[in-house]
């Protein structure tokens, strides 16, 4: 349990700051839960809004498309916002900028969902 709380904040940490990952965190805490706590895994798996990033990931192999156009839009206006509105020195400014390529990167990496068999 204590590492499935780990994870889940991480991972909600990861929603709002564009140098954490979301998805695998949420992996990580469903895992845990799953073992430890099932009934707080489907509430996890339920949840409006990491639910359906895990769900797709369990039944569709993957992240969909959409999904991970809105994470890269977040992680470009988050660090555009963050550069513009701070006083920011300019090796600093260069860093944020390196952690989120590094960020773009890992979202672009995530294997896409496959679509889901449709009934013959």
């Amino acid at each position: 349990m204590a590492l499935a709380g780990l994870f889940f904040v991480l991972g909600a940490l990861g929603a709002v700051l564009p140098v954490l990952p979301t998805t695998p965190f949420l992996l990580l805490t469903s895992y845990f839960l799953a073992r430890s706590s099932p009934r707080l895994n489907r509430w996890l798996l339920g949840s409006r809004f990491f639910g359906p990033i895990l769900r797709d990931w369990q039944q569709l192999g993957g992240v969909r498309p959409d999904v991970k156009v809105k994470a890269i839009m977040i992680v470009l206006l988050a660090v555009a916002l963050s550069l513009w509105l701070t006083d920011l020195s300019s090796m600093i400014r260069w860093i944020a900028a390196a952690i989120a390529l590094i960020g773009i990167g890992v979202i672009l990496r995530l294997p896409a969902a496959r679509k889901a068999d449709s009934p013959s």
